[in-house]
């Protein structure tokens, strides 16, 4: 008989020697900074992540070697000039840089292998990259130019500038900033596919730089760059309700830009902005990212960004100075057109106007192409809704605007047509929310349905999950959840894509889950959480709105909706298992909570909004807000621990307790159960906070449940209680109650919405509502990661965040024949997916290599409990690594 010894001794042999392929495992998804193969980073101690590529049972890491080099040979002989962490015994897969000092402009390589759980390496050698960009403001070369210095003028300004590369090129990077956005071209040829680059920040406070790799787009001999530069929100010339146009940075667009070009003797030259270049205005009459665009083709100079082009009537730019002295890497996931939405239908009301529709709402633009008399003006007016009659209606989105005449209408592109045969025209620097298109022209043009696309918009985040119901409205519900949710994310999150475009905090935070269960928002996130602290004033004070212009600092901006600065970075530490968020707003929380705390000695607040646009009951600000306030000083507690600020965690864990006995002794009575009058918000948003006492948590549930069963098992919330009430029920044993809550088909609920042709989440529950009536919002957009959470039932193990443990524990609700819920978290794709049988329930769940699972069953009487065709005990287990099917058979 062979030995475990000898046998684990020819296994790691036959293994060695490729001959075991079904033992082998490898490093796969090797990303920096969340990104795979990034350039132009500042960060000098990057974050690496991988995962592992193991389909066997019970897979794990158990050590891992990091190697980083500058050098891609010898990295893959396993040699490494810069770092070598050598073996660590540890299953975690993040690790933070900690070698030689990284140096600017630089391309490095790097790799990791790991070691299973009975320590065999792997085989299989993936090398992955990362560059540093700038990484010091000192390191730019160009300077800062325009054209004017006069925030009036409304045409958009071109730029150009020719040189020569006179040897062999190796390879070249350009790096480019504004004030305002940007088209970069390089011989004619627009640079990358990114939309609305850079990202709007607090331009006066933090400024974003990008990186392209145009290597491939430069020549030998002479070569062309091109810049085109649009308002964005740094020149806002339209007038709304925020006073953008008022902005403390407003000036004429600008930029600054180095083409750092390296020759393959050794040499490098850098090709910068400065008083050499050439500017003139371009046929982008006038371009708002509120508004719309305007385009005079007549004045299109054909070339302007070639070589050859002559450039001799156009004038000398001028010196800027720095919008701000904070100009850093946008390292982040950018906006692009992502999907092409062809006209579902064209109707024609005359021969001068024409009605395209695209068959759903989104973010973004149109394109048309037609061909018509020289002087022709073709408007396209985008809408979300039609009147009666059929033409576009806007009235439902234009309550915030404030025209100072009829030059800006709202989200109408204009068009001048050249009569130089067919043109298409399609807005660089503005996006819009729309389904409909009514074009008017000022002559008779025939058009075909073909002759207009959509295109839809959005920060272009990997998809990270999904959900399948055998209740087809259920799907309709998580698709128009998720085109609300990427039509508000571009490069922060938004509020809607037409009426307003500002990052309220209150939606964001109600979104956070969602966001994340959906997609892979990380590098966003982070980027908005820097904005934060651009605009958190010392007393720690948040705008409601961020980035702000300085609009939002005395309305809206209570814990019930700035509590973003805990919420976001907290939600990122549970998904992502990366402590890096918390450690950068550590102190920004505390600032505020220490504000609210100062100001509200009590443990009771009465700053904020309330429960936003609730259906019919209006509950307390009070009660809402001190749930909040509540939140985020558990939040700062359970991060001072986590950070190993013993003496914070005391701090705030004896606040907590003030905070919560004091909400208690004011809202509940004990006896009954009851909070305040027993609405539905002031029952569920309590039971989601954890401000409950564990005594009386059955109770206020038992109530609640029946309140929404008095409520004829309708919503009756508003924003914030929607955030709270599937959560609420479900998690305390009324999550058939809550399915039948979020499935609902007549009003007021998200069902009402679908079956009245939505295709995106609404601002108000009547579709007929007076206000707050924009189709594209995500404030009321819990409802898609408590499908994750309750039929899906995978939730993160706080205490081994990142999926490290993946809680589950799904709801099998009636009404439901099947559900699968899919989330590819940091350790890969996690899969619980269940279905009714003649006999009871087949559960099938996938947890990926190197993390584990804690399986949460409810106990049936009479009904038998199978682990892969083997009977367990009911109730609560875990599982390793690996697929699983647990089978739930009545015994009768």
């Amino acid at each position: 008989m062979i030995s475990s010894k000898l046998l684990r001794r020819i296994t790691f042999l036959f293994c060695s020697l490729s001959y075991c392929s079904s033992f082998a495992q490898s490093p796969i998804n090797l990303k920096t900074e969340y990104l795979f193969n990034p350039i132009g980073l500042d960060n000098p101690n990057p974050r690496f992540t991988w995962q592992m590529d193991d389909k066997r049972m019970g897979a794990k890491q158990n050590a891992y070697r990091l190697m980083v080099s500058t050098d891609s040979v010898a990295l893959t002989q396993g040699n490494a000039n810069l770092w070598n962490t050598g073996w660590l015994q540890t299953s975690t897969s993040l690790k933070v840089y900690g070698g030689q000092l990284l140096k600017p402009f630089t391309k490095y390589y790097w790799r990791v292998d790991i070691a299973d759980k009975n320590n065999i390496k792997s085989a299989k050698v993936k090398i992955a990259s990362f560059e540093m960009g700038m990484m010091d403001g000192k390191n730019w070369q160009g300077s800062w130019i325009s054209d004017n210095q006069n925030p009036a003028i409304k045409p958009a300004p071109y730029f150009r500038k020719t040189f020569e590369a006179t040897k062999k090129i190796k390879s070249a990077r350009a790096y480019i900033t504004a004030g305002g956005l940007y088209e970069l071209s390089l011989n004619g040829e627009k640079v990358g596919n990114h939309r609305m680059d850079p990202m709007y920040t607090r331009y006066d406070r933090r400024n974003l730089y990008v990186t392209y790799d145009v290597t491939h787009q430069l020549k030998a001999g002479k070569n062309a760059i091109g810049v085109l530069l649009g308002n964005g929100w740094y020149n806002h010339q339209s007038t709304a309700v925020w006073d953008f146009e008022k902005a403390p940075w407003r000036n004429r667009p600008t930029f600054c830009l180095d083409l750092k070009i390296t020759y393959t003797d050794g040499t490098s030259e850098t090709i910068k902005s400065g008083k050499d270049w050439k500017t003139a205005l371009s046929p982008i009459i006038f371009n708002s990212i509120y508004t719309a665009e305007h385009y005079d083709a007549r004045l299109e100079q054909n070339g302007w960004n070639k070589v050859d082009f002559d450039d001799s009537k156009w004038k000398r730019v001028i010196y800027r100075s720095a919008p701000s002295a904070q100009i850093v890497a946008q390292a982040l996931h950018p906006i692009r057109n992502i999907e092409e939405i062809t006209a579902k239908s064209i109707k024609k009301f005359n021969d001068t106007t024409y009605l395209f529709d695209l068959g759903r709402n989104i973010s973004g633009v149109s394109k048309i192409k037609l061909n018509g008399p020289e002087g022709t003006i073709v408007r396209l007016k985008h809408t979300e809704r039609l009147y009666a009659n059929g033409r576009a209606d806007m009235s439902n989105i234009d309550v915030h605007y404030r025209p100072t005449d009829d030059k800006d209408p709202f989200q109408t592109d204009i068009l001048i047509l050249s009569g130089k045969g067919e043109q298409s025209f399609m807005p660089h620097f503005n996006y819009k929310g729309f389904q409909y298109v009514e074009v008017s022209l000022s002559v008779p043009i025939e058009l075909k349905k073909e002759d207009l696309v959509g295109y839809f918009m959005h920060s272009d985040v990997p998809v990270a999950g999904s959900v399948k119901a055998s209740d087809p409205l259920i799907d309709k519900i998580y698709y128009a959840t998720n085109n609300s949710y990427l039509s508000n994310l571009f490069g922060y999150p938004t509020d809607c894509p037409q009426r307003e475009k500002n990052g309220w905090t209150g939606d964001a935070a109600i979104a956070i889950e969602t966001g994340l269960y959906g997609f892979d928002g990380i590098t966003i996130y982070e980027k908005w959480l820097a904005d934060h602290r651009d605009e958190q004033q010392p007393n720690g004070i948040l705008p409601s709105i961020i980035p702000t212009d300085g609009w939002g600092y005395e309305w809206g901006n209570g814990p019930d909706w700035t509590s973003t600065i805990a919420i976001i970075p907290w939600n990122i530490y549970r998904f992502y298992g990366d402590t890096k968020i918390l450690a950068d707003n550590y102190e920004n929380i505390r600032k505020y909570v220490n504000h609210i705390d100062e100001t509200y000695p009590t443990g009771l607040t009465s700053w904020g909004l309330g429960d936003w646009v609730p259906v019919k009951s209006v509950s307390p600000v009070e009660l809402t807000s001190t749930c909040y306030y509540y939140a985020d000083v558990v939040i700062l507690a359970k991060t001072a621990k986590i950070l190993g600020k013993a003496n914070d965690y005391n701090k705030y864990t004896a606040l907590a307790l003030k905070i919560k006995n004091a909400f208690n002794a004011k809202y509940l009575n004990k006896t009954t159960g009851i909070y305040h009058t027993g609405l539905q918000t002031e029952l569920s948003v309590p039971l989601f906070w954890g401000i409950v006492p564990e005594e009386s948590k059955a109770l206020v549930a038992e109530n609640l449940a029946k309140r929404v069963e008095a409520d004829g098992m309708h919503l009756d919330v508003g924003l914030l209680g929607t955030k709270a009430i599937l959560n609420a029920l479900s998690e305390n044993g009324y999550a058939e109650i809550a399915y039948k809550v979020a499935s609902q088909k007549t009003f007021p609920s998200w069902g009402w919405w679908i079956t009245n042709g939505a295709t995106t989440l609404y601002e108000n529950w009547p579709i007929d509502a007076k206000s707050d009536i924009s189709m594209n919002h995500i404030m009321f957009g819990e409802i898609g990661a408590w499908l994750y959470k309750a039929p899906g039932g995978i939730k993160p193990d706080e205490n081994q965040p990142g999926f490290k443990n993946v809680m589950l524990q799904p709801y099998f609700v009636e009404g439901l024949a099947s559900f699968e819920a899919t989330h590819d978290g940091p350790y890969g794709k996690i899969v619980s997916s269940w279905k009714r049988t003649p006999k009871g329930i087949e559960y099938k769940v996938l947890i990926p290599a190197n993390s584990s699972a804690t399986v949460k069953l409810e106990l049936v009487r009479d009904v038998k409990t199978s682990l892969n065709g083997k009977q367990i005990g009911s109730g609560t287990f875990n599982l390793q690594a690996g697929e699983y099917i647990i089978e739930l058979k009545s015994i009768h």
